[in-house]
């Protein structure tokens, strides 16, 4: 298979927190790859180890053991949109999408440009003026997808974004959350516990004490392949 559209590739990937007695493994060792198109849920339990898995494919965390090798993403080419709160409470909607553009050195003109741009794909573009605490929970889960997608990065990792909503409105935000991957050209990683919503992927990877296992299913959006295996 071409390794052209290889995003992420992990081999042996594990994430341990402390030493000794304390140690806890959080991610045994996974091997498993992300690819352009792909539309992946990461199910389990909580503290299954899939929140350290995202991370892990996000650079957010430095596996212990095993590697992580991120060359097919490229610089800033990951977006991740997180399950708590994520906003800043002093800047209205439009300043928070477009503040990471400015942080990486888009003029301030330009950067919110891309964020009106980015908040009308996702159907919040009434919100602009808002601050957070103005907002509800659901609008604020749009906020944070918009803010990730201005950067229109290649790999969006989304962190139990429904976890916080009701599941009419959690099923919404999965829905914005698709076609904004699909508008970009985006793979996206979903971690959930929610079964209504991992069905909405083409591929299921399954968390059980830190391990990976794969999980396979038809799906209409999934336009990639993601292959996993267990490793002792």
């Amino acid at each position: 298979m071409s390794t052209a559209d290889l995003l992420v590739d992990c081999q042996d990937a594990a994430r341990t927190f402390g030493s000794g007695p304390a140690a806890v493994v959080a991610v045994h060792g996974a091997t498993c790859q992300v690819r352009a198109g792909d539309r992946i849920a990461v199910t389990g339990p909580s503290g299954s180890g899939k929140s350290t898995l995202l991370h892990l494919l996000a650079a957010l965390e430095t596996p212990t053991a095993g590697t992580v090798d991120r060359r097919g993403v490229g610089a800033g080419g990951t977006g991740v949109v997180f399950q708590g709160p994520s906003l800043i409470p002093a800047l209205d909607v439009a300043e928070n999408t477009a503040l990471p553009l400015v942080l990486a050195g888009i003029p301030e003109g330009g950067a919110r440009l891309r964020a009106l741009d980015a908040l009308t794909l996702v159907g919040a573009a009434d919100l602009a003026g808002k601050l957070p605490e103005e907002i509800s929970g659901g609008q604020s889960q749009r906020v944070a997808v918009a803010r990730v997608l201005a950067m229109r990065p290649r790999l969006v990792l989304a962190d139990e974004p429904t976890g916080q909503l009701d599941h009419a409105t959690g099923q919404r935000v999965i829905d914005v959350l698709i076609a904004a991957a699909d508008e970009i050209g985006a793979a996206l990683v979903v971690t959930t516990h929610d079964p209504a919503v991992a069905g909405r992927f083409g591929a299921r990877w399954e968390m059980h004490e830190g391990r990976l296992r794969p999980r396979h299913g038809p799906s209409a959006r999934a336009r990639g392949t993601a292959h996993t295996e267990e490793t002792s």
